[in-house]
This record gives C-alpha cells, structure tokens and sequence, in this order.
C-alpha cells in the first residue's frame, strides 16, 4: 500500500487528530517523578525519562488516533540518550499501530538528502519513521532522491509550505513571475508528483495562517498536515472552517494534550478527538 492509502484508511478508522509527542523540559517537570532529566544529562536516566514519556503518549494514543508526531528536536537535545530514547519511542508507536510522522525538518540536497532518507525512510532503520517533514527551501527539485526513497518504501514525506513563524512570511508570501507565491510553487510540485506517483506527500500548513492569501487549496490527495491546535491558538472544531472540508488534513495537537499529564492523557485524547468536526 501507499502512504497516502494507509494515511485514507487509519484516519477513517481513528479520526483526523495528530498527537506530538514532545518532550519539552517544562512538560517533563510537569509529569513529575521519573520524567524529570537535569540539564543535557546523558546518562542511562536521560534515556529512561525521555523513553518513558514517549512509551506513555503511545501508550495513550494507540486505538485512539492514526498519527502521533515525534518532535525530533526536543530528543536531539539530549544528544546520544535523546536519540536513543527516541529509536525506542518510534519502534514502539510503530509497532502499535500508529503511522508515525517524524518532525525532524530536513533537506539539502544530493548524497545528504540520500543520508537523511536512509535515516528515516529505510526499513529497518533504528529511526525509521512512516513519514518525515522536509524543508524545500534549497529547491523542491533537490528533494527528488528523497522523495523517491519514500516511495519505493511506501512511505511518504510532508514538505514545508506555509508555517506559523512570522519569519517565514516573507519568503513563502513572496511572488514568483507566473503570480504564484513561493508557497503556492511547492504545493504545486507536491501534488504534481503525487499525480504522477499516488505516493501522497504531503503539506505543512499552519492551521493559524490564512492559507487563501498564500495560495493554499488542499485536496485528498495531497495530505496537509497542520500545527497550531490548541496552544497555538487554532480551535479543533474549526477544522472544516480552516480547511476543505474534503481535504484530508491532519489537526496536530501537542502542549494542550500532553500538559494533561500521564495519568489523565488518555482522557485528553478522547477529549480532544471529540472536538474535531466529523467527515
């Protein structure tokens, strides 16, 4: 199956909810005892506090939603114990069931892009992943090696588009010759490929953006996936007010979930997919 035909089928199943599994200090501080870490601590309790969060938010979401979406980051920081916590944390969503979208942002171009696609798309990679986010910002083209490993694979990758930092709006606003903006030109050649390849790469679209000023139309067969619920401002139950009501857009909800804590996460799971407007 392709990624696109996995994505269509879980998200039937589980609803369209996307839960972070984020493990910034001030969430580990907050869950409390055994997963909190002092400073760049890379010892064996690193590993176990940074493992145990992220077993706990799998735990909660497995059954109850399609996606979750490690914050590659936020294990990075942590150096050689992040990154061991997070192989874990990935084998573990992804042998139950869940797709896993791993936010890690990268792009280059040539034999790096074919390093991070045999990171993160190989089967059998201690990071392997279901899909990986990607910056096309050295040209959407430079991404094509990637793209293609994803494919053979049957996996996927969601290209940056339009995102929340104010920063961005500048160069993703900005208007090329033919009238489009930089944003509109690398959804564009997403969907162009996913015409040629049913593979379903997708878009990051912030859901706080008005996407219409930047040329923004998703469809079901380019999937977006859209940060900025809940902490960030965006509503759940907005969701077909945000987007295309046949779009398939998957609503990412980390901090306002997980702030929950482990005992009641479940519940702000269930909580959180009650809001979202059904199909």
């Amino acid at each position: 199956m392709t990624f696109l035909e996995r994505l269509h089928a879980a998200v039937a199943e589980r609803g369209a909810l996307c839960v972070g599994i984020d493990p910034h200090p001030a969430l580990l501080a907050g869950w409390g005892a055994g997963y909190e870490i002092e400073g760049a601590d890379a010892s064996g309790a690193a590993v176990q506090a940074l493992e145990r969060f992220g077993r706990t938010v799998v735990e909660a979401a497995a059954g109850r939603v399609a996606v979750v979406k490690p914050q590659v980051a936020l294990f990075e920081a942590h150096g050689s114990a992040g990154m061991l916590a997070l192989e874990r944390v990935l084998a573990e969503a992804r042998g139950a069931g869940l797709l896993v979208i791993a936010d890690a942002k990268r792009g280059d171009i040539g034999s790096t892009n074919a390093g991070y696609a045999d990171a993160w798309l190989r089967a059998g990679s201690p990071l392997e992943a279901d899909a990986l986010t990607v910056s096309p910002y050295l040209g959407v083209g430079a991404l094509d090696g990637l793209l293609a490993t994803a494919e053979a694979a049957g996996k996927a990758v969601f290209v940056l588009a339009a995102t929340s930092n104010p920063e961005a709006a500048e160069l993703q606003l900005a208007r090329l010759p033919d009238g489009r903006t930089v944003a509109a030109a690398v959804a564009d050649a997403v969907a162009e490929r996913n015409a040629r390849t049913g593979a379903g790469h997708g878009l990051v679209i912030g859901a706080t953006l008005d996407r219409t000023a930047y040329g923004l139309e998703p469809t079901a067969s380019t999937p977006v996936l859209a940060p900025g619920f809940g902490a960030q401002g965006a509503s759940l139950a907005a969701l077909h007010e945000l987007f295309p009501a046949d779009a398939l857009v998957l609503a990412s909800a980390s901090r306002s979930i997980l702030q929950a804590g482990p005992q009641r996460l479940a519940d702000a799971i269930d909580a959180a997919r009650a809001e979202l407007p059904t199909r």
